[in-house]
């Protein structure tokens, strides 16, 4: 064995002491031949495979081309020996690519070591699905990856390298990867012990929640708690410490996981998050001595700041953001003054007070002028950010100044940037004429089309600005030199608005004409085509220079360009014609003004960007107004209302005189009847626990204010509600019933019609709950409008294998409703006055006798006093009959008045049920809910 290894060494030798490439080739050649010779003659045990393999190896890391061992590699990945089994896999991720044959060779291979209860085996398998995993390969074996992942058995390092290894998939195929059907069990492992399995976990979940954001919407709730756990309660091990910083990768990925939702409205996450923000914050209100330190607290400070700033701009923390900010902008480090001016981009493009950015409006404009470019782009951006009516003057002066002497490679998206700053904030007209024509002075070939396109938009709308336009863009054509852009403007607003400048000393037409022709013999083709187009204009308001434009015309008539020939044989043709002739006023009457447009600059800029974050357009996205703003948005909207006079409002005692809004009918996202599973985990909704005692739990607490809602071998859930008003509390008791904890515990509550109930916990629910023991969770509850789906419950927990409950919460309608006292007199005087339908529902249902034959009038008396209504004794001359009355408590809304008669008969087993309410969604909603309790065929 000793001296095959030495053989290997000598190959290894041999090239590296070839003088010359031609050696190297040779040796290589020669070593090749004998390695075919060998492959071809069979009967090679596994260690010589190996070892011939590895000199292929060697030789392909060389840069030569290799076309043989491919088959050998193939059989060395099924060996038992790691040796030989790890020279197989090298060579298959380095000699193959995706599409290769050979790969559906290995496919079994990697399953069988993806099965192997060896975690080397484990983790040299899932390095190869990572690094050459093409589409069959994925569909093959992604689920043995997934089940890798997520085994309670598989080792750390085993469970890391498969979430990476399902990140690289899920990025290169990501049709093959259920994400939505996997997101609870894959979210759960952010609960794992080990940071490091949390870490690559939470980079997993970034990518496909990112794709998948309502199925992945539990992540919200184990980021928020796993950053609480980091920083607020240090629950890290120190080997996760990086310089006295609780993993700053985990933190950086959390805090950007949260940005991809919407800021939530949950009481308990918002004040937790507020909480690890500002404890973020002052951890980095003092900077350390040692470098590494402030590079970890910095890179979780500034994304801390971009979550303060996309959950409320205008909360106290991101004002401590701007004065942190205003530190690291002045900090001696490049990296840290790059950071610190993109993130305060970032702030100003979406603040409503600037007032703390623009006390540091010194540092930026100074920053323009910084040794590094990157830094000096960011400062463009935010300058262009933080620009509005108070500083468009002093920010656009400093750019223009700033911008004879800037980078070539930033003078283009300066000139842009310039051009929006000048018209969006321009106080003056004459302010905004004055900046374009210096910055079409100054900037040169750096202007583009559009910048001149606009001026010429904004003079011709604006009749005011004509006059002074033409003065100006004549004084800047009297010079020496002008660039070609700046004489395109000159010919337009001359030929258009000369005459209005020609009776002033120094501005008449012969003037006009010769500072201007003296310019065209430098300008391109188009250029002077525009020309042309302006002396035919002024052949009609300044006929006393008429002879040198012939002369201009006729001796164009002969130049090569076929555009400038045409052009000047047509307008030599109309001013040769007689000065009476029609013909030429009527083709040179004055350009009409532009329909209002977008400005193309802005269309540039976003094509230019994207959706870059400092070159958000801050005014738009706040919707601001501005005084004498040169964009006009007009707008307008209506309102109207039904002003419609109830007959009820004439009712006293019950206050049934508002109208709520009628409730639309939805499709409902939970009928799970008629939605497949894959399409409610898209939703980030599983299927609804299922089960006889389930129904008949939550039924029973529809009409009782406590209970069991749900229960089995190894956890058990009750509740306890209270409820005043449009307001209520529901007390969730979840107790584990086994010898093991339940981990990854998680609940969150679905509510379908959001803007007619909210319903949010009053703290994060404890992520593991010990064995033998109860957790309370405390759900706030507030009805605003009618509503018709109870919100559903999602416990979900790790007891060996993952298990969810979809469970309804007995929350409904009529928790909301109140007693009312009613004599016999009001009761019938307010049921004429609702009236039939729509506002009453109505039903006859069968009913069943008690054991003596009886109507059960006790059970029914006490189902319809359990859904809240009062009932009236001695209204209704029957004694058998149930009247009763309530007040429905909505904050939207107001209050509905409802009033309800049960009529048993014995005699036929059937039971009439009438609710009259001022909403016709109540009263059937109401109808619903009481009589099925009570119909035998739901008993049955």
């Amino acid at each position: 064995m000793a001296t095959n290894m030495r053989a290997n060494t000598k190959f290894i030798a041999d090239i590296r002491g070839a003088r010359v490439r031609e050696l190297e080739e040779k040796r290589i050649n020669k070593e090749m031949a004998n390695i075919r010779k060998r492959f071809k003659d069979g009967n090679l045990d596994g260690y010589q495979k190996k070892k011939y393999v590895a000199k292929v190896i060697f030789t392909y890391i060389l840069g030569y081309k290799v076309d043989v061992g491919h088959m050998e590699a193939v059989n060395l990945i099924s060996s038992s020996k790691y040796s030989e089994k790890q020279i197989g896999y090298l060579a298959v991720t380095l000699l193959m690519h995706e599409n290769s044959d050979f790969l559906r060779l290995v496919v079994n291979s990697i399953r069988k070591d993806l099965n192997d209860n060896s975690e080397i085996s484990n983790c040299l398998a899932l390095h190869a699905i990572a690094n050459v995993g093409g589409t069959e390969m994925a569909e093959a074996l992604a689920e043995d990856v997934h089940r890798l992942l997520i085994s309670p058995t598989s080792q750390t390092f085993v469970r890391k390298k498969a979430a990476l290894t399902l990140l690289r998939l899920y990025r290169k195929h990501p049709d093959v990867i259920p994400a939505a059907e996997w997101a609870l069990r894959i979210v759960a492992i952010m609960d794992d012990l080990d940071l490091g399995v949390v870490i690559c976990v939470t980079s997993l979940v970034m990518a496909l929640a990112q794709d998948h954001l309502d199925a992945y919407a539990v992540c919200y709730q184990k980021a928020v708690d796993r950053l609480r756990r980091l920083v607020i309660e240090h629950e890290y091990s120190a080997e996760y410490a990086y310089y006295k910083v609780p993993s700053p990768w985990l933190q950086v990925k959390l805090l950007r996981l949260l940005q991809f939702y919407p800021p939530t409205e949950d009481p308990a996450l918002r004040s937790v998050i507020l909480e690890v923000l500002q404890t973020i914050m002052n951890n980095c209100a003092e900077p350390s001595r040692n470098v590494q330190q402030n590079n970890a607290q910095h890179a979780v400070l500034f994304e801390a700041i971009n979550l303060a700033i996309h959950l409320d701009n205008n909360s106290p923390l991101v004002n401590t953001a701007a004065v942190l900010l205003a530190r690291f902008i002045s900090s001696k480090e490049t990296n840290v003054r790059y950071l610190g001016l993109d993130t305060m981009a970032h702030l100003a493009a979406r603040a409503d007070n600037l007032k703390a950015i623009k006390k540091h409006q010194g540092t930026i404009i100074l920053s323009l002028r910084d040794k590094d470019i990157s830094v000096r782009r960011r400062a463009l951006d935010l300058l262009y950010s933080m620009c509005d009516t108070g500083n468009s003057e002093l920010i656009v002066g400093e750019l223009l100044r700033y911008l004879k002497v800037a980078d070539y490679g930033l003078r283009e998206e300066m000139v842009l940037k310039i051009a929006i700053l000048t018209e969006r904030y321009a106080n003056t007209y004459k302010w905004y004429v004055d900046t374009i024509l210096e910055l079409l002075s100054a900037a040169g070939d750096h202007v583009g089309e559009e910048v001149w396109y606009r001026v010429v938009q904004i003079v011709t709308n604006t009749e005011d600005l004509q006059a002074y336009a033409a003065k100006v863009v004549l004084e800047y054509l009297k010079s020496p030199s002008s660039h070609e852009s700046l004489v395109k403007v000159g010919g337009y607003i001359l030929g258009e608005y000369g005459h209005l400048i020609a009776n002033e000393p120094g501005y008449s037409p012969l003037e006009q004409f010769q500072f201007l022709h003296s310019k065209s013999q430098f300008c391109v083709a188009p250029t002077r085509a525009l020309l042309l187009s302006t002396y035919i204009k002024w052949v009609n308001v300044f006929p006393e220079i008429k002879p040198q434009l012939l002369n201009v015309f006729e001796r164009y008539r002969h130049v090569l360009d076929v555009d400038l020939q045409q052009r000047a044989c047509e307008y030599y043709a109309l001013a040769s014609r007689l000065d009476d002739d029609e013909l030429l006023q009527n083709v040179c009457e004055e350009i009409p003004p532009f329909p209002a447009r977008e400005s193309a600059l802005l269309g540039r800029m976003k094509s230019k960007h994207g959706d870059k974050d400092a070159t958000l357009d801050r005014a738009m996205s706040k919707k601001l107004t501005r005084p004498q703003t040169l964009i006009e948005v007009n707008g307008n909207g209506a309102a109207s209302g039904d002003a419609t006079q109830d007959i009820t409002t004439s009712l006293m005692g019950l206050d049934l005189s508002s109208s709520p809004t009628q409730m639309q009918p939805t499709p409902s996202l939970f009928d799970l009847t008629a939605q497949s599973s894959s399409a409610l985990a898209e939703k980030g909704i599983p299927r609804l626990t299922a089960g006889a005692n389930v129904d008949r739990w939550f039924e029973k607490l529809l009409y009782t204010s406590e209970g069991v809602l749900y229960e089995d071998v190894q956890i058990q859930i009750g509740v306890k509600s209270r409820y005043h008003g449009h307001l209520g509390q529901l007390a969730i008791y979840m107790g584990n019933k086994m010898s093991a904890p339940l981990t990854s515990f998680t609940t969150t509550v679905h509510v379908e019609e959001p803007g007619s109930l909210s319903a949010t916990f009053e703290k994060i629910t404890p992520s593991t709950i010990a064995p033998r023991t109860q957790t309370q969770q405390l759900l706030q509850i507030e009805c605003k409008k009618p509503f018709k789906k109870p919100p559903v419950l999602v416990v979900s927990f790790l007891a060996g294998a993952h298990q969810t409950l979809a469970l309804r919460l007995p929350i409904v309608v009529t928790k909301f409703i109140e007693h009312v006292k009613l004599g016999q007199a009001d009761f019938f005087e307010r049921w004429r006055l609702i009236g039939g339908p729509p506002r009453e529902a109505q039903s006859i249902f069968p009913i069943e006798l008690d054991a003596a034959g009886h109507i059960d009038l006790m059970k029914q008396r006490q189902v319809v006093s359990g859904f809240s209504l009062n009932i009236l004794e001695g209204v209704d001359p029957n004694p058998s009959n149930i009247v009763a009355a309530g007040i429905l408590h909505m904050s939207a809304d107001g209050k509905v008045g409802c009033l309800l008669r049960l009529e048993p008969n014995r005699d036929v087993k059937r039971c009439r049920i009438t609710v009259r309410s001022t909403s016709e969604d109540v009263a059937s909603e109401i109808q619903r809910l009481i009589q099925k309790p009570l119909s035998a065929d739901s008993q049955a």
